[in-house]
């Protein structure tokens, strides 16, 4: 099999056999990780009832997968292009599969928030040999745009298979059930995965240096923790030591990649306009979106009352419009523009989650499953053109690293989307006027009031009830509104960031 540590102008490299079927193996562990992040909103409730967490410790085991993955993927990517993409991807798999047992069977909320925070450790060696290796594997690079089209689309399709399958298990088994689904499609990645990848890492990357890792890990964690918590729970010393802990440790893994001669990650790639937008424009998207997406599932089952699956299944439309603009979105870059294609797919989504700032009780299908497909048609164009930038800005020694801050800025959006907007729905709840005898559990989460309703007279149980959806969604649409804000901000600017901007094209002269 021929090297991908071979310079890229060979005929060879560019038309290596296999190399779609290799790509079949790299899009499962994107639909294990997928489909694993969209499972957990659909047992939200079910959690709730059997664990009966606290609203915080249920805040933390929806978000504590996205601070940990976050700290880690830079160092996970650079440690990717030390000892092999390859090789770190199936240890990552075999571990993600692993702990999705440990996952399954947790018996309290303290457990659970463990065996997320262990998932991502196994997560964050993922995502970034995911697209590294795509990087390596398609040296064309429209051949490229595809393939980077079909790893966005696939992680789209494991939001809508991650629902279907999660509502279909969670009817007839246990919540647990859900989590257990990742170790077939693990078993297929690592089996396949050792026959079909290549392996490929960098030539001279130097020491990994875990000075820099735990730099990395506690300055990452210390931020978002402190956002996390200011917006619950306002200030306090303990939120701003935290915050103070983790600016002083990122500022310090910043000082040091500037001074080491083989860094952890170049800081330079952030010189190049189209990379820093690119990111930029990732990070604010998932941050408006990810706070909403979380607490929709619990609006679908515990507001409107649809079963698991049928929650599922109405999730789906986001799914299909991100699957089908990911597949066109290099295509269109091309015809018309980056800039125009990013900061367009941004404002549909603004405008779509400005729509749902109408959501009451009884909203119709129709308003929602349109805003849904408008949002993943938007996502679907950002985000394929974005991953296409980052990945052909940087050679592609550097692929990994530049994947992991791709991933990063990802992840770090998806925790503060949780920690922000999440703390906007849950701090809108609880202050929802129940009747005489609302227990405090009710107040903690809407699937707490749900359990405690249970326990009341029928008479009082209705009007607290009623209270407290009326309170949730209050709560949604205002955290719907400052999504749709960040958005739009977004897309204003991408079109400045990504002025000039070009994909590569394919042709003779690239190969």
């Amino acid at each position: 099999m021929t090297s991908t540590l071979q310079p890229a102008s060979t005929t060879e490299v560019v038309n290596r056999p296999g190399r779609w079927l290799a790509l079949g193996v790299l899009v499962l562990a994107v639909l294990l990780v997928a489909v694993d992040a969209t499972v957990l909103g659909l047992a939200t409730p079910f959690i709730s009832e059997d664990l009966a967490p606290s609203g915080t410790q249920l805040l933390w085991i929806g978000d504590v997968y996205s601070f940990v993955i976050a700290g880690l993927l830079v160092s996970m990517g650079s440690l990717g292009d030390r000892i092999g993409r390859k090789r770190i991807l199936l240890v990552g798999a075999t571990a993600f599969g692993a702990i999705s047992v440990f996952n399954a069977y947790a018996t309290t909320p303290e457990m659970m928030i463990v065996a997320r925070a262990l998932l991502g450790v196994a997560g964050a060696t993922l995502m970034p040999a995911t697209l590294a290796l795509i990087r390596n594997l398609f040296h064309d690079p429209r051949e490229r745009s595809l393939a980077v089209g079909i790893w966005g689309a696939t992680a789209s399709a494991g939001t809508a298979v991650g629902p279907i399958v999660g509502g279909f298990l969670l009817e007839h088994f246990w919540w647990g059930s859900v989590f257990l689904i990742n170790l077939p499609v693990m078993a297929v990645l690592v089996l396949v995965g050792i026959k079909m990848l290549p392996e490929s890492r960098t030539a001279n990357p130097g020491p990994w240096d875990l000075v820099s890792v735990v730099l990395s890990l506690v300055g990452m964690i210390g931020v978002v923790y402190a956002i996390k918590e200011a917006a619950t729970h306002g200030f306090a010393w303990t939120t701003l030591s935290a915050g103070l802990l983790g600016a002083a440790a990122l500022y310090g893994f910043v000082r040091r990649q500037l001074s080491l001669p083989t860094p952890l990650l170049d800081m330079r790639l952030f010189r190049n306009r189209g990379f820093s937008g690119a990111v930029l424009a990732d990070l604010l998207t998932i941050l408006g979106l990810s706070g909403l997406v979380f607490f929709l599932s619990q609006y679908l089952q515990l507001v409107q009352g649809r079963r698991p699956f049928e929650a599922g299944l109405a999730e789906l439309p986001a799914a299909i419009g991100a699957v089908v603009a990911g597949l066109v979105a290099g295509r269109a870059a091309r015809r018309f523009s980056v800039r125009s294609v990013v900061s367009g797919g941004l404002a549909a989504i603004g405008l779509a989650l400005a729509a749902l700032t109408v959501l009451d009780q009884s909203t119709g299908y129709p308003l929602l499953g349109t805003a849904l497909l408008v949002v993943g048609v938007g996502a679907g164009f950002s985000f394929t053109v974005t991953a296409d930038v980052i990945l052909s800005s940087v050679p592609k020694e550097q692929a990994g690293s530049a994947s992991a801050v791709s991933e990063t800025a990802y992840e770090l959006g998806a925790a503060l989307g949780i920690a922000a907007l999440g703390s906007i729905v849950t701090g809108v709840y609880r202050d929802f006027t129940g009747p005489a005898g609302t227990p405090a559990a009710a107040h903690e989460s809407l699937g707490g009031a749900v359990e405690a309703a249970a326990h009341m007279p029928a008479h009082s149980a209705g009007t607290m009830l009623d209270a407290a959806r009326t309170s949730f969604v209050d709560g949604l649409a205002l955290a719907a509104g400052v999504g749709a804000t960040v958005l739009l901000a977004a897309a204003v600017a991408a079109w400045f960031l990504l002025r000039g901007q070009k994909l590569e094209d394919g042709g003779p002269e690239h190969t």
